[in-house]
């Protein structure tokens, strides 16, 4: 059966109706994720899937009384990290900042005035904060940048059992996965890969005072970084749906930001 909620998504949109619905008062939202390894007991597409779902659920919370249009998800973006592994898809950082500003140029385009990007993959972040001043200074817009949960990485929150390192694949990521695509999780294949001996430093560790550059076969064959043998369907829906009301709060302010004019 055919939904009766009329579509907020800029590809459904006809040409001539651009001009008589998009607007300087307009949020363009632009989910980005990514198609690499997440593990054995994870498909490829997590990263995908949770930015695509989580901007389709604030779109279907504030999307209306807002004026926010979805853009279609930019799927593959900078995984380098996950360079080592069969399968991964990735964009060189040159390319990933190239393809956001031929986006960002073509959206300026429809009158919106501002361009959120919803990053579901972690390894984007710090890039994503520099192509928010890149695209400002190109095209005009209003840039920001949300994440379904901030990634431990750069400051979020982790599980205690994690040690504030479950960046990848660990239980908050496979439990709001087993929400949204349950039939596609195997915990049968998962096991704890938190690195342990991180914990004991100070300043260099996710989410410590010193950065270091790493990639996720660094600290183990294969690949994932926390401990998802916890994982489940409940808490995953708990995460989500809290997520989701943080953004959609996010995006009322993103609504009305004006430098604090």
């Amino acid at each position: 059966m055919a939904s009766t909620q009329p579509s907020r998504l800029y590809e459904d949109l006809t040409g001539p109706e651009i001009g008589s619905t998009i607007n300087k008062d307009t949020i363009l939202l632009l989910p980005i994720g990514a198609v690499e390894q997440h593990g054995p007991h994870l498909p490829l597409s997590v990263d995908h899937v949770i930015a695509h779902e989580t901007a389709s659920a604030v779109i279907a919370e504030c999307g209306e009384t807002l004026d926010v249009w979805q853009l279609p998800t930019l799927s593959v973006s900078k995984s380098n990290e996950h360079a080592w592994s069969p399968g991964t898809l990735m964009l060189s950082a040159d390319t990933m900042m190239r393809v956001l500003l031929d986006l960002a140029r073509s959206a300026a385009t429809s009158g919106a005035e501002r361009l959120v990007l919803l990053n579901g993959h972690g390894g984007n972040t710090t890039l994503l904060n520099t192509a928010l001043r890149e695209i400002r200074l190109e095209t005009g817009l209003k840039t920001f940048l949300m994440h379904p949960s901030l990634p431990p990485a750069y400051g979020g929150a982790s599980p205690e059992e994690e040690l504030g390192m479950g960046i990848h694949g660990g239980r908050d990521e496979t439990s709001v996965f087993m929400h949204l695509r349950p039939d596609q999780v195997n915990l049968d294949l998962a096991e704890r890969k938190v690195p342990e001996g991180l914990a004991e430093n100070h300043h260099v560790k996710f989410g410590g005072s010193t950065s270091f550059g790493w990639l996720s076969n660094d600290f183990d064959a294969e690949g994932y970084i926390g401990d998802p043998t916890d994982a489940n369907p409940e808490l995953g829906r708990q995460l989500f749906e809290s997520a989701v009301g943080t953004l959609s709060e996010a995006m009322a302010e993103i609504k009305t930001f004006d430098f604090g004019r």
